[in-house]
């Protein structure tokens, strides 16, 4: 990834370093800071930060955005005169030249200041690998040795693994770029020009050249340049979702002081770079741009810190591990061999050939492979894998987070119940609703579709034939409402008591403010609309909140046929003294296949937590209709006032986290995974999900997302449905298990088999193989290893998140290793005492017959490993391993018999010999079983 350069302003006290520095602002940002910390809690968590080694564990707030928080606060709470003295500008905005020299200072307007890596630094990362090093060491002593077939190979092995990883960091290091799209755009500023007289002009500039300072002008559709504090507004409605990811939308005004309580979003008298105006107008002071901005800051620690990789961590420590044993074992070996031999060339090449075998080659081929094959069974599923390395951590996932909105709900709304003021369903209320719907032109939403489709599905017969449309209302979001004017057709007004009226739909405080009456439920006549008929009407809507339902008002105004609506720019005059009938309230349901598939993860151990910017009841109903607990919940307002220690265990415990902001979900995830030792899935589509995205494991979004979101996935799904992942963590666990079967296997078989050779060249007067016949070994055991990532687990093996385990490994090993070597030995001392092959007389018939036995010993091991099973008995491996085993133990027996047997320096063997082979090994599975049913009873587990 690239590295996001913090401005000095969030990272030093430094005042020559602020742009626009002048000591009222930085008295507001301290003196912020000093009633919260004293001198004690400083320095603890200085100290705290130092022991932590600088693990983001996202308990607490950043520094720069600490100081953010400060700066936005105070002027949130500050007049708008004091405002622009903090900013040191002027109502008039800035000259010309003061822009200018601010822009030089500050640098262009963009939210993160993002630079590549290199194409070579990437290509080093992916390159300097400790098997890498030792792979390319090994491949050039071997051309020098004449050894040039092996040495190509491990050349090939080492060019596979770079090239994968260097494409996927190339890949990736460019995703947040696509941050600058969503500020590409003109602004209107306000500028003074004039040495004498000065004058105000309103001009035209790239949001790139806005400077803190400037004083913008905003209509419907435009994007705010920076953090801005309003200093007009009028029925501004602002669309925040590019930073919260919800769709509702948000009034801001500027008469208004704000205090240090209303969560950031909340502000009322603040707008926010990235954010667009729905409605409405006004003049604000931009008082941060580019990387000081909260959008900016936000943003800030995408792609700095990569999540936390047991499985890489501890791959790269038994790698250190295995050098250290290699330098070690081939020293002792060289100069036993020399001290016999005294032939300096031939004890290093034979060293050398030890390292070989010590090395396991084949590891980033099967794990890509590994990877390769679950990201083409996932792409069956409908699923796009970005990074191959995700496949394997979603077998590790123990944590699913993700949003409620088109994950667990349709994303469409449906209508629950159509009642009175008094609560008692009536078919009037949706009736109108129904034509208000039905006549409307001028922009259909989702609510209009909902009420009718349940009106077509529930069979009700309103009769829209029979009413003619006059005129329409259209909707907009100062009003926030519809209304349709119509009449009866001529053929039914004699029947009726409404011959023209006019029906409005919409926000029930905007629906009850236009109504002067209301009807009564015992007479059916229109009475007051009184102050207690509107509380009571607001007790009831809380309560249908309470439940998560979402409210629509309905009213209703009798007019005469000769009034007709005149278009004009106010219509309030119109839409006023009506008739209230009643609520419409809906939600939005849940999929049927979300129960079943939520089910599903947590019978295989994956916990759901929903992290949502929505309210807390709609949250809670409709977790409670997929059967998520919901017992422990809690909103990002209330985490915002408990302290590290607090939020991390409500974060543990919270299986809902609802109006949570971008940093906030980010903050959940690095706490889950540092301080619960989680492997955490993330599922989002929006910008506001960025983070989280970055920061999980796995991350995961949907073709529909937005850009950003789909380039920090590392995997997108074609259709949002959670039976998706389901498949993704099977294959992962299998990925998983493989990939582990590979590493435990082949650094027993590897350790044990130096070790034997180790003994055998002590008690021999000659090396126990040749060089050659070492090299052929190992590589026809490394090919027979290439069908280990067609293997199947076992089902309690796939039940589990699998982790690995960092004292897994060193105990699997020491417990494991020795009964290699115990049967190595066994084989070298039947052929010392019962053949009397001792002497460098009998060196081709111990080679040949050591040959055999490694390699059918290393073959073997494959079978029992993988499983904790009696391997042969009460389990197979599948038909690609056992094929494997046949052909590669075939070849290795068949050798000695042949003409390259000959060229190899083998003999023929007596049929004896096997026989004692079908012992040996029948003892080594004996034995590996008994020790395996050891292992499992004292540590729980096998793989």
């Amino acid at each position: 990834m690239g590295w996001f350069k913090i401005p000095s302003i969030f990272t030093s006290y430094n005042h020559s370093h602020l742009p626009y520095y002048n000591p009222a602002r930085q008295n507001l940002v301290n003196k912020s800071e000093t009633q919260k910390d004293g001198a004690a809690s400083k320095v603890f968590r200085f100290l705290r930060r130092l022991m932590s080694g600088g693990k983001i564990d996202g308990g607490s707030r950043t520094e720069a955005e600490e100081k953010l928080y400060a700066w936005i606060y105070a002027l949130a709470q500050s007049d708008k005169d004091m405002v622009f003295e903090y900013v040191r500008s002027t109502e008039r905005g800035l000259s010309f030249a003061e822009a200018e020299r601010r822009l030089k200072e500050n640098g262009p307007n963009v939210p993160i200041d993002y630079s590549f890596p290199s194409w070579w630094h990437i290509l080093w990362n992916a390159f300097f690998h400790p098997f890498n090093i030792i792979l390319i060491v090994l491949s050039v002593i071997s051309y020098f040795t004449s050894d040039s077939p092996n040495g190509c190979i491990m050349l090939v092995l080492v060019f596979i693994s770079v090239s994968l990883r260097f494409y996927q960091e190339y890949g990736s290091s460019k995703a947040a770029m696509k941050l600058s799209e969503f500020v590409r755009c003109p602004v209107k500023v306000q500028r003074c020009a004039g040495r004498v007289y000065q004058t105000e002009l309103v001009v035209q500039i790239d949001q790139r050249d806005v400077v803190p300072g400037d004083i913008v002008i905003f209509e419907p559709g435009d994007l705010f340049p920076g953090d801005v504090r309003l200093l007009s507004s009028k029925h501004l409605v602002v669309s925040q979702s590019s930073l919260t990811g919800e769709s509702w939308t948000t009034e801001k005004t500027a008469d208004i002081k704000e205090d240090q309580s209303t969560p950031l979003l909340d502000l009322k008298n603040i707008c926010f770079m990235g954010t667009n105006v729905v409605s409405g107008g006004g003049t604000g002071l931009v008082v941060s741009t580019g990387s000081k901005t909260y959008m900016s800051t936000m943003f800030s620690n995408i792609g700095k810190k990569e999540p936390p990789n047991d499985f890489e961590d501890g791959v790269r420590r038994i790698s250190y591990v295995l050098v250290a044993v290699m330098l070690v074992a081939v020293t002792v070996i060289v100069v036993i061999d020399y001290t016999t031999s005294h032939d300096l060339t031939e004890s290093i090449l034979f060293g050398i050939s030890v390292a070989s075998a010590l090395t396991p080659q084949m590891l980033p081929l099967i794990v890509n492979t590994s990877l390769a094959k679950g990201a083409l069974a996932m792409a069956k599923d409908r699923c796009i894998i970005k990074s191959l390395s995700a496949i394997r951590d979603m077998g590790s996932m123990d944590i699913l987070c993700f949003d409620k909105t088109g994950t667990l709900t349709m994303n469409r709304a449906i209508v629950v119940n159509h009642i009175d003021s008094w609560g008692l369903s009536k078919e009037k209320v949706l009736q109108f609703a129904f034509l208000n719907s039905y006549f409307k032109t001028d922009q259909k939403y989702p609510l209009d579709d909902a009420i009718l489709a349940h009106v077509y599905t529930n069979g009700y017969r309103f009769q829209p034939s029979k009413w003619q449309k006059i005129d329409e209302i259209p909707f907009d979001f100062i009003r926030r409402r519809v209304s349709i004017i119509m009449e009866r057709k001529a053929e039914d007004k004699s029947r009726h008591v409404f011959d023209r009226v006019m029906v409005t739909k919409g926000a029930l405080e905007e629906i009850m403010k236009i109504c002067s009456s209301i009807e009564d439920v015992d007479s059916g006549t229109n009475i007051t609309f009184t102050s207690e008929h509107y509380q009571r009407i607001l007790n009831m809507v809380e309560e249908i909140s309470n439940e998560g339902l979402g409210v629509i008002g309905v009213a209703i105004k009798s007019l005469d046929t000769e009034t007709s609506y005149q278009r004009k720019d106010d219509d309030e005059t119109f839409e006023s003294d009506m008739v209230f009938l009643g609520l419409i309230t809906f939600f939005d349901p849940p999929k049927d296949t979300a129960k079943q598939a939520l089910w599903r993860l947590a019978e295989k151990g994956v916990k759901a937590k929903v992290l949502t910017g929505d309210s807390l009841s709609l949250a809670i109903r409709v977790c409670k209709e997929v059967g998520i607990r919901t017992t422990h919940v809690v909103t990002g307002p209330e985490l915002e006032l408990l302290n590290q220690e607090s939020f991390h265990e409500t974060v543990k415990r919270a299986t809902v986290l609802a109006r949570l902001t971008p940093t906030q979900k980010l903050r959940v995830v690095q706490s889950l995974q540092t301080v619960g030792n989680h492997i955490v899935g993330f599922l989002g589509d929006g910008v506001n999900d960025s983070l989280a995205l970055d920061a999980a494991n796995v991350g995961i979004s949907v073709d529909s997302a937005a850009s950003v979101a789909k380039d920090f996935a590392d995997i997108i799904l074609l259709e949002k449905d959670l039976n998706v992942l389901i498949a993704g963590v099977e294959h992962g666990r299998l990925t998983f298990g493989n990939t582990m079967k590979y590493i435990k296997m082949s650094v027993i078989a590897n350790l044990g088999s130096v070790l034997s050779i180790l003994i055998a060249t002590v008690c021999l007067k000659y090396e126990p193989l040749t060089p050659r016949q070492l090299l052929t070994q190992n590589f026809l055991y490394s090919v027979g290893q290439i069908a280990i990532p067609w293997d199947k687990m076992e089902e309690d093996a796939v039940k589990v998140p699998q982790k690995w385990s960092q004292k897994g490994l060193p105990m699997f090993i020491l417990w494991n290793g020795p009964v290699c070597t115990l049967f190595d030995v066994s084989a070298l001392l039947f052929l010392w005492f019962y053949y009397k092959a001792n002497g460098v007389d009998d060196s081709m018939f111990f080679h040949s017959a050591w040959f055999i036995e490694g390699l059918l010993m290393q073959t073997l091991i494959i079978h029992l490993i993988r499983t904790e099973k009696i391997p042969f008995i009460q389990d197979l491996a599948s038909w690609p391993v056992l094929c494997s085993t046949v052909l590669i133990s075939a070849i290795g027996i068949a050798i000695p018999f042949t003409p390259m047997g000959d060229v190899m320096g083998f003999v023929e063997l007596p049929l004896s010999y096997f026989g004692f082979l079908l012992v040996l090994f029948l003892g080594y599975l004996f034995v590996g079983q008994v020790v395996k049913r050891l292992y499992i009873m004292v540590y729980k587990r096998w793989l």
